[in-house]
């Protein structure tokens, strides 16, 4: 239930920061052009907060507070003045918009015309339609800038074990071998090497990889992932595909969250034992215990476990989970002791300083661009599958997952969305931004604006074709809740 409340709260933010960030582009632009803004609103539907900088701090900006009645009249709303800005927070948040003084959506004083949106020159509409997608890789740039100066903690990329039948045996990389730059571009951690290779696999390209080995003599291989479709990568375990094996440090057979109810509590265990031994086999590593676990369903082992300095031997019955393959393994309900500390040495930190963080955001957000519009290609063309399209439920459960890691990896789904939003929002489907840019442009090339039945028909078209978008989205969503 926590982790369900954490991914809805998570979600919230992280729509309310992007969709607010976005709408402001449209609409500080549109102030530059001296544009008249009646609603700034950040959701959709009836406003359920409004945020009236003139009125008493006290009042929190609700439409309708609570206390309102039979208080005192120092707390009633005053109207809303139309020379003004209303700023509104509506109930559905799944979207915003900026609403301008125009001609097309109701009479406009005389005096008010300089002030239309619909009367300002061509280029000054562009600019305003094109601000708020701008303003979402602006944003990226600014969350990389920040994640790049934090500096991110993660793995040193070396491979423990090479795949005998693989890619990366074919390319020549050996067992404890480092991976030190990728094209020219130096990693440092397994996150910042993976986010090299994902590139290489949209374009289905060669990457240039220097290693060195445990003498510390460096080569240069060629790996081929031309062989790795997007579809590969969408489902997971990309480095186990290409046939690498991180090195990752021994972690103790050491119990840390018990599951209530879960076979590890009825067998008598608790947080912080150490399990030494199954059925008369020693246990020094946590994944021993994992593996022996798993290999043995509704089958009774004898755990033998250090606590407090005494050795205790208990009955212990994993219980029976079927897999999404098929596969039967078993499952006790015992987390590892997140409180354990490996050695430093396996570790590296992803930093750099403030001008560097810099460029290397404006390249990281240009790269997750170009890269997403590759995806939506192929997605078209059927060289990737629709399955990869992701709706609120699962980007509510990312949301939640990176807001428990902390405000790193918070930023980095900030980013990664907010690019996917500007790209999104450039697409020339009418409703959309890119799609008043396509009109624009055919104003601009024929002299006038399109016929009002061809926006008509378009936008009904772009409305058809956003439904079946989500509609896409949320099902692939359900599919992978209840798969």
């Amino acid at each position: 239930m926590m982790d369900l409340i954490q991914s809805i709260l998570a979600f919230i933010l992280a729509l309310g920061i992007l969709i607010t960030f976005h709408e402001f582009g449209h609409y500080w632009v549109a102030k530059k052009c001296n544009v008249k803004i009646l609603r700034f609103s950040v959701g959709f539907g009836k406003p359920i907060w409004r945020f009236d900088f003139n009125a008493p701090w006290w009042h929190l900006g609700f439409t309708n507070p609570p206390w309102k009645s039979g208080v005192t009249n120092i707390f009633k709303q005053r109207d809303f003045d139309p020379e003004e800005t209303e700023f509104v927070l509506a109930g559905l948040p799944l979207g915003g918009y900026v609403k301008m003084l125009d001609e097309r959506e109701g009479t406009v004083l005389p005096d008010q015309l300089d002030h239309a949106f619909n009367r300002k020159p061509l280029v000054q509409r562009l600019a305003i339609v094109l601000a708020g997608p701008v303003f979402n890789f602006i944003f990226a740039i600014f969350a990389y800038w920040m994640i790049y100066m934090i500096g991110v903690s993660g793995l040193k990329p070396i491979i423990d074990e090479v795949d005998p039948q693989s890619l990366a045996m074919e390319a020549g990389f050996q067992d404890g071998d480092q991976i030190i730059e990728i094209d020219s571009t130096p990693v440092r951690t397994w996150t910042s090497t993976v986010d090299m290779l994902v590139p290489g696999i949209v374009d289905a390209k060669t990457l240039q990889v220097q290693v060195m080995n445990s003498n510390n003599a460096s080569r240069f291989l060629e790996l081929d992932l031309s062989g790795i479709s997007i579809d590969d990568m969408a489902s997971g375990g990309l480095l186990s595909k290409i046939g690498m094996e991180p090195r990752v440090p021994e972690l103790p057979a050491v119990l840390g969250e018990i599951s209530p109810g879960g076979a590890a509590e009825l067998a008598g265990l608790r947080p912080g034992d150490r399990v030494i031994g199954m059925d008369n086999n020693r246990i020094s590593t946590w994944l021993e215990w994992v593996e022996y676990v798993r290999a043995n369903p509704e089958t009774l082992i004898n755990v033998e476990i250090e606590r407090e300095e005494a050795t205790l031997l208990l009955e212990l019955t994993p219980q029976a989970i079927e897999q999404d393959n098929g596969e039967i393994i078993g499952r006790i309900g015992a987390a590892f002791d997140t409180s354990f500390r490996p050695d430093g040495t396996y570790y590296a930190l992803d930093s750099y300083s403030l001008v560097p963080a810099l460029v290397k955001a404006f390249d990281r957000t240009l790269e997750v661009s170009v890269m997403t519009l590759q995806i939506l290609g192929k997605m078209l063309v059927g060289e990737a599958s629709v399955k990869n399209l992701s709706g609120p439920i699962t980007i509510a459960k990312y949301a939640g997952d990176t807001a428990g890691l902390g405000i790193v990896a918070f930023l980095g789904f900030l980013a990664i969305v907010s690019v996917s939003l500007g790209v999104l929002n450039l697409l020339p489907i009418p409703l959309l931004d890119g799609g008043h840019v396509l009109f624009y442009l055919i104003e601009g090339i024929k002299g006038s604006p399109p016929s009002e039945s061809l926006q008509v028909m378009g936008q009904q078209l772009g409305l058809v074709l956003l439904l079946s978008l989500m509609g896409l989205a949320l099902y692939n969503d359900i599919i992978r809740v209840i798969g």
